[in-house]
């Protein structure tokens, strides 16, 4: 199995930045996409960004011309900057690996980090 362990999450405010991290335990050039997801309180958890083996990426439609996710195959990392942040940006950032697992796939999430946004 593939553990990921996110961070970076906090409080900042309406227009502000950051950058979440997200730690994986096995090399990432053998994943074949990693993810970010949130989920805003009472709602559905929603993909944020993906990003691929060869690192063709995809994002949702709030996410695109502000966020940008990225990867380091040395570090075993895969990361997302927060640009523009607003208010309803806020919920829990989920980290999500999928991976061979023997014929078939599997996958992995994070326990989350926290983002919130004040207005």
């Amino acid at each position: 199995q593939v553990q990921l362990v996110e961070s970076g999450g906090g409080l900042v405010q309406a227009g502000g930045s950051l950058t979440l991290s997200c730690a994986v335990s096995a090399s990432i050039s053998s994943i074949n996409a990693l993810y970010w997801y949130r989920q805003a309180p009472g709602k559905q958890r929603e993909m944020v960004a993906g990003i691929s083996t060869i690192g063709s990426t995809n994002y949702g439609d709030f996410a695109k011309g502000r966020f940008t996710i990225s990867k380091d195959n040395a570090k075993n990392t895969v990361s997302l900057e927060m640009n523009s942040l607003k208010p309803e940006d806020t919920g829990v950032y989920y980290c999500h690996a999928i991976f061979p697992l023997g014929s078939e796939y599997g996958s992995s999430w994070g326990q989350g980090t926290h983002v919130t946004v004040s207005s």
